[in-house]
This record gives C-alpha cells, structure tokens and sequence, in this order.
C-alpha cells in the first residue's frame, strides 16, 4: 500500500457509501476495441520459467471479466502452480474463518456489548432484515437465493460473533452487496477455475494470520468502532449521508485504466473510516490508533509475509510457472510485495495489456463464463514443503506500477484489500 496512506482517514465514509443502489453499469465504461488499450494489473518475475503476479479485485467477477487483458488470462492458463491469499475452496479455510469470529467462552454480544449499542445494533439489523426481500434482484431469486435464507447465512448467529467481527458484517449488508450476492468474486472464479483445470494450487497465508490481528484490537477501540460504523449506516438510513467512493467506483477504476493506488486500499470497502474532523480529540486519536495497528498489522506485516513466501514457493517450484493472484493494493503503492521481491534481487517488471508472454503467441480461448464448485476436497493448513498441499515491513519506495499522484489519506479501508472482502463476499456471499 502506498505510504501516503500512513495519514488520517478520508472524513468521507466509504462503507456505507455503497447503501445507495446503483444500476449495475453505473458510470462504467465499455470494453476499448484493442487488447493495449485495456488495463494491466499482470507483473512478470523474470525469470526461465516465468512466474506472474496477478492483481485481484474482490468484486463479482462477471463485472470485470471483459476488461482482464488476454495476457493476463494467457499467463493464469499456462501456469501449472496458481497461489492466493487464502484457500477459499477449501472447507478449512472457511470454517476456520467462522470460528475466529465468536466470542470465547459461550459469550453472546448481549453479555458484552453497552445496553443501547447493543439494542441500536439490533434495530439496525431488523431494519435489513425488513428491507432484504425488496434489495433482492429476479436473477437471485431465479437462483433459488431468497432474502431470508441470505439474511441467515450472513447474520444468522450474529449474537455469538465478536464485535469487530459484527462491525464488519454490518458494513457487507447494505443494498449494493446483497444485489451482489451468488456470483464468485474474482479471487474464487481463479480458483475455481484452476481446480477444475487441474492445476496444483495453494495460498500463501494462514487463517490465524488474517484473523488474529482483527481479534486483536482491544475493547474500547472495537467499541469505537461498532459505534462509528453505526451511526453512518444510521445516518445513510436517515438520508443524511454520501460519500465519494463506491464499489462502483471501485470497479470502473479497475476496469478503466486507472492504477491509482489509493481506490484500490478501499477495495470493498468492508471497513469504514473512522477519522473526521467533527470528531471530539480524544476520538481522534483513538482512531488514529486504530488506524496505525491495522496500517502495521495488516498491510506491511502482510506484505513482507507474503513476499517472502512467494520467494519460497518460487524455490521449490524452479521448473514451474507460477501465478499469484492477490488483491491487487497489495501491489501498488509503496511497501508492496513487489518491493520485497525487488528488495531480495528478484526482477519484475508490469507487464501491458498486448504484450506477450513465455510461450504465448496467440491470445488464448476465453475462460468460461460459468461458475463452479469446488470438489470439497480437504485440505491441510499452511505447507511450504508441498505446494499441492497448501492453505491458502515497510519498505522502499516503489514504482510497482504505474501510478497516479496520490493524495494522502488514512488507511482504515485497505484492510478490506486483502482480508474482509475475500472472505465477507465468499462466506457470507454464498458465491
């Protein structure tokens, strides 16, 4: 992520910006008639074979297929290795998410939860309740996906869930993210699609990795948290409240060619901002804190984590093409995973749409436009020693991509990037 972002939050508040519908082409742009016209989030390790990074976006993957240049596409089929985040076609990976939510020791959120946040939390949740059968679109519930089995699925235990964990569902049940619901995000799709290709695949962190420093906030700031992120989707109720930034938005920048960094850390916007300027000092200054533990824990802890797996895993699989596909603000900006690689000798360059790569001379068959399932196959946590067999610092400044300036804002909504989203919209999403 981009060190611009080490300052204070956007006053705007992102996550729920989406509870505003939108058309699903809102303000998006067609596909250009030629393939270098297209945006590239493709960057290629040099050297024999190749092996390629891959920038995500956790979205459906139906509403940026179009725009995913042919070599990028070209480099995910020619591969024999395909790496994510997390394995989120494994049973595992999922239930063990699930787990890491609840509260210890039989706790509901009544026990610890102050009276009136508790109660404004439940109305704010009866209220979505109410409203789910008219966010629903004909197509899901031609699917056979009706209001109150998504409502269960998402909410259905909310009570056994840890605050922050709450915080962060209240954020995915707005009218946009239920609109999207039953369509694989792109992450799953590529994962999908490898398994069913019978591609050796894996990921590169561990459940507990993702999970533990959310888990880890202390009490008063989760508090502050849950409270903020009411009173915006209270104030989005109310009519009273807009804000700049989408998952439209965010997906018409990935679509359109623009590599702007700082779109790319609100991703999905699970996470809202905290920091305005109506904020009461020392409210300020807990969400400063916030902020900071998140910028540490979950981006550059996770950048350098990564980074130095991606360079194991290219080791052992020397005679192999390897793709990783990761949310793609984990490659743009400053403390990259590209920064790492760069930082220990490796080569990487970006690579255009239209350029082709190892042993490609033609664009390739299209990916089908289907969803599938994975065969439930179970596997092992976190393996280094056998890529078939894997679960899913700051650094110098990087020119990972190519980049727009880039105003300085806080970091809260980055965390979205790389933990919430994959797993918010595959669990929660019924993807």
């Amino acid at each position: 992520m981009h060190a611009a972002l080490a300052g204070p939050l956007l006053a705007a508040l992102l996550a729920t910006a989406r509870a505003r519908p939108q058309p699903p082409d809102a303000g998006q742009c067609r596909p250009p008639g030629s393939q270098r016209d297209l945006n590239s989030f493709l960057w290629t390790i040099r050297r024999d074979p190749p092996a390629y990074l891959f920038g995500t976006i956790h979205v459906p993957y139906t509403r940026v297929w179009d725009f995913i240049p042919d070599n990028s596409k070209a480099a995910f089929q020619a591969s024999a290795r395909v790496y994510f985040e997390l394995d989120l076609t494994d049973p595992y990976t999922i239930s063990a998410l699930a787990s890491c939510q609840l509260l210890p020791h039989g706790e509901n959120l009544q026990d610890v939860l102050p009276r009136e946040l508790y109660w404004r939390l439940k109305r704010h949740l009866d209220y979505v309740k109410l409203m789910m059968p008219s966010w629903m679109t004909p197509a899901q519930r031609g699917k056979g996906l009706y209001a109150d089995y998504l409502f269960n699925a998402i909410a259905g235990n909310w009570e056994r869930k840890r605050p922050v964990w709450v915080m962060l569902m209240v954020n995915s049940l707005t009218e946009t993210d239920v609109r999207s619901r039953g369509v694989p995000v792109l992450d799953l799709y590529l994962a999908q699609r490898a398994e069913k290709m019978k591609k050796s695949t894996g990921a590169v962190e561990r459940v507990e990795e993702q999970c533990h420093p959310l888990n880890g906030l202390n009490f008063s700031q989760v508090l502050f948290a849950l409270n903020q992120t009411l009173l915006q989707h209270e104030s989005v109720r109310a009519g009273s409240l807009q804000a700049p930034y989408t998952t439209e938005d965010l997906i018409k920048h990935y679509n359109c060619g623009d590599l702007n960094a700082v779109i790319f850390n609100h991703d999905t916007s699970q996470l809202p901002n905290f920091i305005n300027t109506t904020l009461p000092p020392h409210e300020q200054v807990t969400a400063q804190e916030i902020d900071s533990y998140f910028r540490q824990e979950l981006i550059y802890k996770r950048n350098e984590r990564m980074g130095k797996r991606v360079m194991t895993l290219l080791q052992e699989n020397e005679d192999k093409i390897c793709f990783f596909a990761f949310g793609a603000g984990h490659f743009l900006g400053n403390n990259t995973v590209i920064d790492v690689l760069r930082q220990a000798g490796l080569e990487v360059e970006h690579t255009p749409a239209g350029q082709t790569i190892h042993s490609t001379t033609a664009s390739p068959p299209p990916l089908p436009f289907q969803t599938t399932h994975s065969s439930g196959t179970a596997k092992p946590p976190f393996q280094l020693s056998d890529p078939r067999q894997q679960q899913e610092e700051p650094g110098l400044a990087s020119s990972s991509a190519p980049s727009r300036s880039q105003p300085a804002l806080g970091l809260l909504p980055a965390i979205a990037a790389g933990i919430t989203a994959p797993f918010l919209l595959h669990t929660l999403g019924l993807s």
